[in-house]
C-alpha cells in the first residue's frame, strides 16, 4: 500500500535503518606520495594538485581535525566530500561554517572544486577539453586525499554531500558509485536535473532557451575571479564545460537519481541524507525522493525548515549535514551502540 507523506509534515523526520557492524580494522594505509601539509583546525588549507580527469591543475580546500598534526599520530579519520553549486567554486564551504562546525566532530573535511560541471562524465567535449567531471571527484580528489592524509580508505569512512547543483552531484555520483561511499547527501540539490534534459531529448519539453547576456554580463562572465587561482579555470567561461553534457536520453537517464536509485542492489543503496528549505523551488524534488526512498524502506534522513536557496538557508544546514553523516560513519565503521530489542 502507498504510504502517505504526511509523515513529512514535521521539519526532521529521520528514519535510519540498524546495519550489521562491520569489520573493526580502521581501514588501509595508501600508497605513498609527497604529502601534503596538515594544518590546524582554526585553518583551512588550499591543496593543488593534478587531476588526469580532466586534464589541468584543481584545487580543493580540506579542514582537518584537532590532533591531526599530534607528533607520531597514526589515528586515521573519516572524510566528508562537500561539493559546490553552479557557479561557486570550491571556496564556498568555508565561509557557510564548515570549519565552525568540523569542530564538533573527529573527521576531515574535504571541498572540491567542479565548475559548472554538473559532476557528470560529459558525453562530448570540444576545444580539446576532457571533461570527466564525475572521474574528477570520485578518482582524482578521493584518491589523492586518501593517498596524502591519514584516512579511513573505505567506503565506511567516507561520505558526500553537496548544495545545489553539488546535492544532484553528490547523490549522483553516489548511486553510480555506491562501492564508495557510506553516506550520500542534498541540501537545496537541484535533483531533477538529469531528468529534465532526458524530457528535452526526448521531445517532451522544448529545447532551453540561450542565454541573452548584456555587454556587462558577458564580461563579468570572461573575468577570472582571483579567489579561485586556478590558471585557465577562475571566470565563469573557463569554468563552464565546451560540448554537450548529454547526448542521448538514455546518457541523461544514467544519471538521474530518481532512476538510479531503483537499480542499485538494495545492500549496497548509501544511507541518504536530504534537507532543503520550505521556500526553495527545489523543494519538491527532494520530497519526491524522501517519497521513494520511503515507499522502498531504505535508510534516510529527510529535514526542511524556513529558508530559501542561499547562503542563510546552507550555513544552518551543514551543522545538520556534519552530525548526521559523521554518525552514519561512525556507526558503519563498528563504533557507536547497537540497538538492542526487546526488554
Amino acid at each position: 500500500m502507498r504510504k502517505s507523506f504526511g509523515a513529512f509534515a514535521s521539519l526532521v523526520v529521520t528514519l535510519m535503518l540498524a546495519a550489521a557492524p562491520p569489520e573493526r580494522a580502521l581501514g588501509q594505509t595508501s600508497a605513498a606520495t609527497t604529502p601534503a601539509t596538515p594544518v590546524s583546525l582554526e585553518g583551512v588549507t588550499t591543496v593543488e594538485f593534478h587531476s588526469p580527469a580532466v586534464d589541468r591543475t584543481m584545487k580543493y580546500n580540506i579542514v582537518l581535525p584537532y590532533g591531526y598534526d599530534e607528533p607520531g599520530s597514526t589515528v586515521r579519520y573519516p572524510v566528508l566530500y562537500l561539493l559546490h553549486g553552479v557557479s561557486q567554486n570550491y571556496t564556498v564551504w568555508a565561509r557557510q561554517g564548515v570549519p565552525f562546525y568540523a569542530g564538533m566532530y573527529n573527521l576531515i573535511v574535504v571541498m572540491p572544486d567542479g565548475g559548472n560541471s554538473w559532476y557528470v562524465n560529459w558525453a562530448e567535449s570540444d576545444a580539446g577539453q576532457k571533461n570527466d567531471w564525475e572521474d574528477h571527484i570520485v578518482r582524482d580528489v578521493v584518491g589523492h586525499v586518501d593517498a596524502n592524509y591519514r584516512t579511513i580508505a573505505r567506503r565506511e569512512g567516507r561520505a558526500l554531500t553537496g548544495l545545489s547543483m553539488g546535492g544532484y552531484g553528490s547523490v549522483t555520483m553516489g548511486l553510480r558509485n555506491p562501492d564508495l561511499f557510506v553516506s550520500i547527501g542534498t541540501t537545496s540539490g537541484a535533483l531533477e536535473h538529469a531528468r529534465t534534459a532526458a524530457r528535452r531529448l526526448r521531445g517532451e519539453l522544448p529545447p532551453s532557451e540561450p542565454d541573452e547576456r548584456t555587454p556587462e554580463e558577458e564580461a563579468r562572465r570572461r573575468a577570472p575571479n582571483p579567489a579561485i587561482g586556478i590558471a585557465g579555470f577562475s571566470s565563469q567561461e573557463e569554468r563552464t564545460p565546451r560540448g554537450r553534457e548529454f547526448v542521448t536520453a538514455e546518457q541523461a537517464d544514467a544519471y538521474d537519481p530518481f532512476t538510479l536509485i531503483r537499480q542499485v542492489p538494495r545492500d549496497l543503496v548509501p544511507h541518504v541524507y536530504i534537507d532543503c528549505g520550505t521556500e526553495d523551488r527545489l523543494i519538491e524534488g527532494a520530497r519526491e525522493l524522501a517519497h521513494i526512498l520511503m515507499e522502498m524502506d531504505l535508510p534516510f534522513d529527510y529535514m526542511q525548515m524556513a529558508g530559501a536557496h542561499n547562503g542563510a538557508y546552507w550555513t544552518q544546514s551543514i551543522g545538520r549535514i556534519l552530525g548526521v553523516q559523521y554518525e552514519v560513519m561512525r556507526r558503519a565503521l563498528g563504533e557507536r551502540p547497537v540497538a538492542v530489542r526487546g526488554g
